[in-house]
């Protein structure tokens, strides 16, 4: 491997991380009237009265929290701060304990479920705040949510996390995160970031159950949720884990090659770890063999047929080239590297905006970009390009000492 590109590769994250993403989300995206915007469009226009999802502000919240553990530059706790008081002010529910899904404008709850996507999130956040700050109320009100979780969440049955709850925890008769998604008992996309919040807690509390809880779901990740033959991840499931879908999503399997790989890391179970370990090549190897548009960007989604989705999605290049380099790491093969190396110059050369900040959605296979989805949404945050940007550079970095 040569060292002068490994060094190459991490100058040009740093200079996105803090050239272009926390400039963004601690200037343009702050709401001077508290926490921060709801929705931006791809020119900076602000929708002043947008909903502000549970969601967008959790991962706020973990970003500059995340941000502060790897760099501990004090700016990045203002802004993590912002985001908590926020989110304690107008999202957490006073009565019953967990986050709503949404708040209006003015911060009113406007869907007070408890979906438990979100709630997986906001106990990360919360988790990864203390972390940072060694905030008691943090963490206490994370443990509320793991308790809330296994009180009325986890299947004492089947194991894992259902979808939808009521305000009060009595479960939803809609079982889905969004109205495009199948409606199911479980889902791959909220168990994976359920165990991402429950790893988290578990780094910075190491209480038995949450780790008991981790163990389990990391096996039902390999076990049930990834294909029998390994190779991608199953979307949707009934109570009993029997898949209900097709479809490979290739941005959520290569996220959750390098995720439960860091997550079984923290467990700190050789026999998981080792099971894990083998998925995770398993799920980098078919992206990388199906995923790749020419080696050097990922495709949205699959069917049985080939490639259903050709878009290339923000989200979907973050985790990619995190993941080939987490593969690159377990296995040594330097086209992961390479993949990974050239994954991060189509980030450059596509999906960043050179004019306005941040990162575009997306771009369709011909490199258009598509100027209508929001620059800031419910679901555009600094969560999945800021996060790619640490990972990447702690990992170059410990590359950079081996070579």
């Amino acid at each position: 491997m040569d060292n002068n590109r490994v060094k190459e590769f991490e100058a040009r994250v740093s200079k996105e991380l803090y050239g272009d993403i926390v400039p963004f989300w601690s200037g343009k995206a702050v709401d001077e009237k508290g926490g921060f915007v709801g929705r931006m469009n791809n020119e900076g226009v602000v929708d002043k009265t947008a909903p502000r999802g549970l969601v967008l502000d959790t991962r706020i919240l973990w970003a500059f929290s995340a941000f502060y553990v790897f760099d501990n530059k004090p700016e990045h706790l203002v802004w993590a701060k912002r985001a908590y008081d926020y989110l304690m002010e107008h999202f957490w529910d006073k009565e019953f304990g967990g986050m709503y899904w949404t708040v209006d404008w003015q911060g009113k709850a406007l869907d007070n479920r408890k979906q438990i996507y979100g709630e997986s999130f906001a106990m990360y956040a919360l988790s990864e705040y203390y972390r940072a700050t060694k905030n008691q109320d943090a963490l206490d009100k994370a443990k509320i949510i793991f308790d809330r979780m296994e009180q009325h969440v986890w299947d004492k049955l089947y194991g894992g996390y259902f979808e939808r709850y009521e305000r009060d925890w009595s479960k939803s008769k809609e079982q889905q995160l969004t109205s495009g998604d199948q409606a199911a008992a479980k889902s791959m996309n909220t168990s994976l970031h359920a165990i991402e919040a429950i790893a988290n807690l578990y780094d910075v509390t190491k209480d038995p159950l949450v780790g008991k809880r981790l163990e389990e779901m990391l096996n039902i990740y390999a076990d049930y949720i990834a294909h029998p033959y390994g190779t991608y991840s199953q979307l949707f499931f009934d109570e009993r884990w029997n898949p209900k879908s097709e479809t490979v999503s290739f941005g959520h399997d290569i996220e959750a090659s390098w995720l439960m790989h860091r997550d079984a890391e923290i467990l700190n179970n050789p026999k998981v770890l080792a099971k894990i370990r083998r998925m995770a090549i398993k799920l980098a190897k078919f992206d990388y063999d199906f995923g790749l548009d020419n080696k050097r960007s990922m495709y949205y989604e699959a069917d049985n047929k080939g490639v259903s989705n050709s878009e290339k999605h923000w989200w979907v290049q973050a985790e990619a080239a995190v993941g080939f380099l987490n593969a690159y790491q377990l296995t040594g093969r330097e086209d992961y590297f390479d993949a990974a190396y050239n994954i991060w110059g189509f980030i450059e050369e596509a999906i960043v905006d050179k004019k306005n900040g941040e990162w575009f959605w997306k771009v369709d296979a011909k490199g258009n970009v598509d100027r209508a989805s929001m620059k800031v949404s419910e679901w555009k945050c600094p969560y999945h390009n800021g996060r790619a940007c640490v990972e990447l550079i702690q990992r170059l970095r410990k590359i950079a000492d081996s070579v």
